[in-house]
């Protein structure tokens, strides 16, 4: 069975292409990479989500995520994969080509900025985003690095507040998940 994304969660490469680190060439080798992040967080939040980097270099984002409020979430890919502390411990936005903040299908963005998540009026979000910025292997691979849900919609870096450019005003961190690499098995 295909499935067809949404274009507008379909979002156009503008990061340099990199070289890759022996790593992400052994990665590559083997064929589709895949990887996984399990959703904690505030209360009842919870979600599991699985990467996987297409041949053409794109990953391919899936999942659900529940226990949200209704309505959109900021959904981000943050630098590091820390959370000793919660979600607070993960960083900025990951930004590996030091940009302002923006929409998935922005020029200026962060890697990272994957735009927002719906929750349903049940809390529930389906999740099913395609992006050539968060690659699984290579110099800018998002392995180790931490997934994070929002409280509040993401502005795309439009909403004129002071935090627009940096985080797009998105509010508390409320789940979040260090994205690992998955078994083959």
């Amino acid at each position: 069975m295909e499935m067809r994304i949404p274009p507008e969660n379909i979002i156009q490469n503008t990061a340099h292409e990199t070289e890759e680190d022996e790593e992400g060439t052994a990665a590559a080798a083997m064929g589709t990479i895949k990887a996984v992040a399990l959703i904690t967080g505030d209360v009842n939040v919870r979600g599991s989500l699985q990467f996987v980097q297409q041949p053409n270099g794109a990953t391919q984002v899936k999942g659900k995520i529940t226990g949200l409020s209704p309505g959109l979430h900021g959904f981000h890919i943050h630098a590091l994969g820390d959370t000793t502390n919660g979600c607070n411990s993960t960083g900025p936005h990951f930004n590996p080509l030091k940009k302002d903040h923006g929409a998935p299908s922005d020029s200026e963005r962060h890697a990272g900025d994957l735009g927002n998540i719906f929750a349903g009026h049940d809390g529930v979000a389906e999740v099913s985003i395609t992006d050539l910025q968060i690659p699984l292997s290579g110099q800018h691979s998002i392995l180790g690095r931490a997934v994070v849900v929002h409280a509040d919609p993401d502005d795309l870096g439009r909403g004129g507040h002071e935090l627009s450019k940096t985080t797009g005003n998105a509010g508390a961190r409320v789940g979040c998940g260090i994205i690992g690499l998955q078994s083959s098995v």
